[in-house]
Parts: structure tokens; sequence; C-alpha cells
């Protein structure tokens, strides 16, 4: 039953793998440079250890844009995740959504030597190859902020801002108070399914690729890993599954996504809540975007950690869950804050 309930938390509660996507017209792309490469039509760089890095623009062209924002999708997800600002809302801000697939996601290149180092080094060697410059922007969804903690901890100077969207909570964070975490039934499952990934890697691939038993159905729509606006989102958009049976066959991929949620919710190098301020001055600021309803990451834990780093601008959705990026509303409001600096509406100051 333990074993069930870790091989359940690795497909669905943690990573959110049945991600709903609404693939949206590609934008116009920069002129090509010399410093692109394409494998099989897609666009992507190669990074300096060889492999190919595959990338993807929205929004306006990022040779004609005044913001260039790079997107850093989560767990079980790709490029081709919806982030639902409207076209017009880019256009109008002239901004360009720079998402890329992350190592052994999408048509990117695998890393056997995944860290959280290398994670962060993809993001800023993917804005050294495609010249934005100096600084550049951040917008991290999920576990997919994982990297960005990365970044604010080795590379702070290089952030023109940063926006964590539903960031995931990792329980091996020394500073996390025990008393807000001994009862939380995720941190329990997070330990396992680490312990299971790492030492058990054959008999993990084996439950979720068997078919005797169902290990992936469980928990679609379900109320207790879903807030009543996430399976709204669910049951109207069409979506995708990552992490079904035919592709977790493929070892490739199954040990892709094994290293990422090991090096995600196993021991880190660092602890987040002692990382210091990369604005002091306030030229810019770090945001953290939380759903009050949120299932997945639980909001008393985010206020936590927003508590212990009083420099980041907190920002609470009264109804929102974990899809925070499937609501226009919310998107438009994170990227304004973002790039523009501005305040968000009132409703998304916390109601302690």
């Amino acid at each position: 039953m333990v074993f069930k309930k870790v091989a359940l938390l690795m497909m669905r509660c943690l990573g959110i793998s049945k991600q709903p996507t609404l693939p949206a017209p590609p934008a116009e792309t920069a002129e090509s440079s010399s410093i692109d490469v394409e494998i099989c039509g897609s666009k992507g760089i190669g990074l300096s250890d060889g492999r190919f890095l595959a990338y993807t623009e929205r929004g306006v062209p990022m040779n004609k844009s005044n913001y260039t924002v790079i997107v850093v999708h989560g767990f079980g997800s790709s490029k081709e995740m919806n982030f639902m600002a409207s076209q017009d809302f880019l256009e109008e801000l002239k901004i360009c959504l720079l998402l890329f697939d992350r190592a052994g996601y999408g048509e990117s290149d695998p890393n056997p030597k995944r860290s959280l180092k290398s994670e962060a080094s993809d993001i800023e060697e993917l804005a050294d190859k495609l010249q934005l410059g100096s600084k550049f922007f951040v917008l991290g969804v999920s576990l997919g902020c994982y990297p960005v903690w990365g970044c604010l901890k080795r590379t702070p100077n290089r952030l023109a801002g940063v926006a964590l969207v539903v960031p995931y909570i990792n329980y091996k964070w020394p500073s996390l108070p025990s008393d807000l975490t001994k009862d939380d039934y995720r941190k329990g499952l997070s330990h396992w399914a680490v312990f299971v990934a790492s030492h058990a890697p054959r008999l993990l691939y084996w439950w979720l690729t068997q078919k005797l038993f169902p290990s992936s159905t469980v928990l679609d729509r379900n109320p207790a890993f879903f807030s009543r606006k996430d399976i709204e989102v669910l049951k109207i958009t069409p979506g995708y599954q990552l992490l079904s049976q035919n592709k977790v066959r493929d070892k490739t991929v199954f040990d892709s996504l094994r290293r990422d949620f090991v090096v995600a919710f196993g021991k880190w190098d660092f602890d987040p809540l002692e990382l210091c301020n990369p604005y002091p001055q306030r030229e810019s600021a770090v945001h953290i975007w939380q759903g009050h309803e949120d299932k997945v990451v639980p909001v008393q834990l985010q206020r936590h950690v927003s508590g212990k780093l009083p420099w980041i601008r907190y920002h609470e959705v009264p109804d929102g869950g974990h899809l925070l990026v499937y609501d226009s509303d919310v998107c438009e409001a994170i990227l304004r804050s973002l790039v523009l600096g501005e305040d968000p509406p009132q409703m998304y100051t916390p109601q302690c």
C-alpha cells in the first residue's frame, strides 16, 4: 500500500503530470544566429557539454520584444505547456515568453549528471547563447521552481526579476519547522518516493509500466489532490499525459523523470530559506504566487517560506489551486508584477 501511494505520488500529486495544454499559435521566431541549431525541425541551442536544448517562443518575437521571460516548466511537462496570458496582452507589453524543454524532456537531450547546479547552468547558458543580455527574467512553475532557486543561489546577479508560481516545497529543507510538517502526509510520501527512486529504480519502473493494477488513474480529478477550480480546468481543457505507460516504458524517459524527481526532493547543498536578498536596492523583486486552495503545495508552508524571506513579494489567489497558469487574469498579473514592477490587484494580498 505504501509503495502504491509512492508511485501515485510521483506520477501525479507532486508533479501534476497530467498538465492540460491549449497549444498557442507559434510566434514568429527571431532571426537565426550562428548559435542556433535545428534538430528534426526543433529550434534549440547546443550546450557546452554537447547536449541539445530545445526551446520555443510565444508572444512577441524575441528580436522585437521589450522583455524576454524564460519560463521553466514542471515535472512531466515540456515547452508546450501553456501560460494563459493572451496574445493581445503579450503584444501590448511586447513580451516574449521563452519556453524550453528541460534536460530529458520533450526534444532536449537527457543529462545523466543532472543536479541543482546543472539545471541553473542550463538556464544561464540558454540566456547567453540567445544573447538576452547581462540580466534576464525567469519564471518557474511548480517543480520547475527548483532550477530557479538554483539561479537565486548561484547567479543572482544575472536575474532581472523572478516569479515562482506555485513552487513546490522540499521537505528536506533544514529550516522548515517540524510543527508545520509533522502531520503533513506529503512529507512521508516524498521521502519514500525519493528512497524508492534512488534505491529501487527497477521496482519503480516495473510498477509504472505493469498492467495488472491501475497506477495512474486513481488521482484523476480526485478532490483529495485537486481543488475545485483545478478540477474545472481538467474537465474543460484538453490535455496530454507525459507519464503514460507507453512513454514511461522508454527507459530514457523514465530515467530522466526519476533523476529530476530525486534532485528536486533529495538533499540540497543549500537552504533556500537562508538566501540573501538579490535586490538590496529594490531594483527588482522575487515573487511567489500561491493558490489558497492548492492541495499539492500547502498554503501554510508557502506563507512560512515568504515569512522567512521578507524580501519576497508574496501573492495569494483566494480561490486558486495548483493550476494557476491556466487562469488568464492571474497570468497577466504575474507578468505585470514581474516585468513592470506593478503591484497586483488587492485581491491577491493574502488574508491571514
